[in-house]
Parts: structure tokens; C-alpha cells; sequence
């Protein structure tokens, strides 16, 4: 005979209050969607009904993507925001690995600097990067290829630091041992990066690529200086420009909103079990 579990009243307290602070994240969200297929009036009048019946209508969709190019946008978004997880997975790699496998002269003073850079937001260094990247003659350009790079390499920056924090408290977990043995059978540090630490860290490494692909999506700000033209814009400032010239047009604010927040959530149902894996297992062996 199978005995059933009985559930600690405790454990119902918790799981109630999870729920209902699940809850006031996720219904704001639900409440934009469904917005999004009312008309203005109809939202002004009532905005908590379901578009059901005669409140339902595209419209607003269709103005979106007859004013704008939007798979053009969707398209700078993830070569942007790609490139941007990419080489920060890359490049934190490598300095993580070096950072908790070798010793060198000023080694301390450069962990230092990787926790500094935490501390400082993207806002405070937004002018002298735009008089960077200008003096490159990367802004106001006419190549499409220039001015996402120029968008990218701020944001591969600002991502670098957390990155690396992430990953070396998961590579010092990792016994030496191994490494050890890769070395003795003649692989080169490399080889041993790519062929035994990759492999081992592979959760931290998924965790670090989603976060920078989503906070690289997410940065509109960057975007606001660096995207000038039209056609090089990508999702979120496009749509931001749209709503902008609205004004008080909240059913095609709600659908502009929409299609910036359904391909993130999506990225995120998808691998959100790599994402939690990530950062519990960085949590626990960091």
C-alpha cells in the first residue's frame, strides 16, 4: 500500500505566496497581450475585458507592420544581441579560466578591476563611448554592418564583468585533477579549455550566453544613441519610435510592447531550465 504524502501547511503558505507574487509579474503581462487586440476607444472604456467578439481586431498589428519594417528590426535585434553572447561567452571564458588557473603579476589587482566594473552603469559611460565609437567613424554611417557592431561592442563590455564573475566561481569548482591529466596527455591549454572545462561548465556557460542575449535585447538606451537610422534600428527602438509618434495610441502601444516582450518570453520558456540549472548550480558551487 502506497502511503500518500501529506503536504506541510507550511509548505501551502509558501506556495501561496509564491503564487500570488507570480502573479502580479505575470498578469501585467497578460493584461499588454490582450490590449493589444482592442481598439483605443475600446481600451479607454474598458480595458480588463477579454478582446473577445466584437472588441477583437488586428488593427493594431497591421498599422505596426504596415508603418514599419519589423523583420528587418527583428533581424538587427538577433545579430546585435548574437554577436553580443557570443564573444562575451568566449572572451569570459578564456579570462575566467585564466583568472582561476594561472598566476600572474597583477592578478589581484585585475579581479578587482573585473568587480569595479560591475559597479558602474551603462549611463555613466554612455558619452565617452559615443565619442569612441564616432571617432571610428562607426556612428552615422551608412553600413548597416558598422552600426550594429557599433552597438554591440558597448554592450559586449558592460556584460564582460558579470560574466565573468559568473564563470570563474563555477571553473574554481572544478577539480584540477583533470586538467591535470588533459596536460600530461599533451593537450595545450586550448585544448583543455575547449575539451574539459567547456564541456563541465557547459550550465554556467548556457546561463551567462541567455542573460547577455537578453539584457543585449532589452538595451534600448545604447540604442537611442547609436541607431540613428531607420533602417538600421532594431526591434526595440523602432517600435519605441512608434510609439513615440502615437502619442496617447495605447491599443498600438500595447501591440508594440507585445511584440518586443513574446520573443523574449519565448527564449525564455524554452531554456529556462538551463538558465535555472546555471545560476543554482553557480550559487551553490561558487
Amino acid at each position: 500500500m502506497k502511503h500518500k504524502k501529506r503536504i506541510a501547511p507550511s509548505t501551502i503558505i509558501i506556495y501561496v505566496i509564491l503564487s500570488l507574487w507570480a502573479l502580479t509579474t505575470i498578469y501585467p503581462i497578460i493584461w499588454v497581450i490582450q490590449n493589444s487586440f482592442k481598439a483605443k476607444n475600446e481600451i479607454l472604456a474598458d480595458s480588463f475585458s477579454l478582446p473577445l467578439g466584437d472588441l477583437f481586431t488586428l488593427a493594431n498589428y497591421k498599422t505596426a507592420f504596415e508603418r514599419l519594417n519589423i523583420f528587418s528590426a527583428y533581424r538587427n535585434s538577433i545579430l546585435i544581441s548574437g554577436t553580443v553572447a557570443i564573444v562575451v561567452i568566449l572572451f569570459a571564458g578564456f579570462a575566467s579560466f585564466a583568472l582561476v588557473r594561472y598566476n600572474f603579476r597583477g592578478k589581484k589587482l585585475l579581479q578587482s578591476l573585473v568587480i569595479a566594473g560591475m559597479m558602474f552603469p551603462v549611463f555613466s559611460t554612455i558619452i565617452p563611448v559615443f565619442r569612441m565609437l564616432n571617432s571610428w567613424h562607426m556612428v552615422n554611417t551608412e553600413s548597416l554592418w558598422m552600426s550594429l557592431l557599433s552597438v554591440a561592442l558597448p554592450q559586449i563590455a558592460g556584460n564582460m564583468s558579470f560574466a565573468i564573475v559568473i564563470l570563474t566561481g563555477y571553473i574554481r569548482s572544478l577539480p584540477i585533477e583533470l586538467e591535470e591529466s588533459a596536460y600530461l596527455e599533451g593537450c595545450s591549454a586550448y585544448q583543455t579549455f575547449f575539451k574539459i572545462v567547456v564541456p563541465l561548465t557547459k550550465p554556467s556557460f548556457a546561463t551567462v550566453g541567455i542573460f547577455s542575449f537578453l539584457w543585449s535585447y532589452n538595451d534600448l538606451f545604447t540604442q537611442m544613441f547609436l541607431l540613428r537610422l531607420p533602417e538600421h534600428r532594431a526591434i526595440t527602438r523602432l517600435l519605441n519610435e512608434l510609439t513615440s509618434q502615437e502619442g496617447t495610441n495605447y491599443g498600438l502601444m500595447a501591440a508594440a510592447v507585445a511584440l518586443v516582450v513574446i520573443p523574449v518570453i519565448f527564449v525564455y520558456i524554452c531554456l529556462q531550465k538551463q538558465i535555472i540549472k546555471g545560476m543554482t548550480a553557480g550559487a551553490v558551487k561558487g
